[in-house]
Parts: structure tokens; C-alpha cells; sequence
């Protein structure tokens, strides 16, 4: 199981905030256990209605990832939160925690992603979702 480090991309079925609201407990999509509670925000290909609350992964960071070549957008405006490793991490081969994981964001990537996700949480535009154990 890899550690929990900013800009590491996982599979993980995020919950979005509107199921939570729905009363759903479980993501109902795969996206690309202890005791770090993390913050993971999801990779969408439907781009933000607020172009201030998403961030367009760049085509190369998305084919040295292993993610498909359709345009995608990390979401600033919701988050789910979790204790690592979590119920809800998702492995591409069965049996395989290592696998979690596709990889890095680049640093200058993943500080763009941090800085609007900040401020999106100054501006009170974040829904958060907190996850089961």
C-alpha cells in the first residue's frame, strides 16, 4: 500500500456531494486502512461550470499516468475525506494494494491544484464529504 503523499493519484470511488446529500454511502464510479485522515478531490471529464473551481490535468500527465486520452478536470468544489487507507480505495488488479495508485501529479501541477483548492475553501465554494471507516 503506498503512502498517502499530496499529488498521488488513486483509484477510489468518490462519493460526489449530491449523492451524499441523497443519502448514498457509496460512489456509484471507481475514480482513477490506518490512521491519516486524507482529503482526495475527484478527476472528472465533465468540465467545471466555474472555470475557477476545476483545473484541467494536462494531456501528458494524464497518458504517463495510465488515464484515458478524453479531457479531464480535477474538481476544486467538493472533497471526500477518509482514514488511509480507506474501504473505498480501489486497486486495478485484485489483491494488489500497490496498485492503487497511478502515480504523481508533477509538483507544479499538484501546487496550482492546492492553491485553488485553498482558496476555493477561503471562499466557502467546498462541499466536503466525510466517509465511512
Amino acid at each position: 500500500m503506498p503512502d498517502p503523499i499530496p499529488g498521488l493519484v488513486v483509484r477510489y470511488s468518490y462519493l460526489w456531494l449530491d449523492e451524499y446529500r441523497q443519502g448514498q454511502e457509496e460512489g456509484t464510479k471507481d475514480r482513477p486502512e490506518g490512521e491519516r485522515v486524507v482529503t482526495v478531490l475527484p478527476v472528472t471529464h465533465t468540465p467545471p461550470l466555474d472555470r475557477n473551481l476545476g483545473v484541467e490535468l494536462p494531456p501528458a500527465t494524464k497518458h504517463r499516468l495510465g488515464l484515458d486520452e478524453a479531457r479531464s478536470w480535477t474538481v476544486l468544489s467538493e472533497a471526500n475525506r477518509f482514514i488511509w487507507p480507506g474501504p473505498d480505495l480501489r486497486p486495478a488488479r485484485p489483491g494488489d494494494a500497490a496498485t492503487i495508485a497511478f502515480g504523481m501529479l508533477p509538483y507544479r501541477l499538484f501546487e496550482t491544484i492546492r492553491q485553488r483548492f485553498l482558496a476555493a475553501i477561503r471562499a466557502r465554494h467546498l462541499g466536503i464529504v466525510p466517509r465511512s471507516q
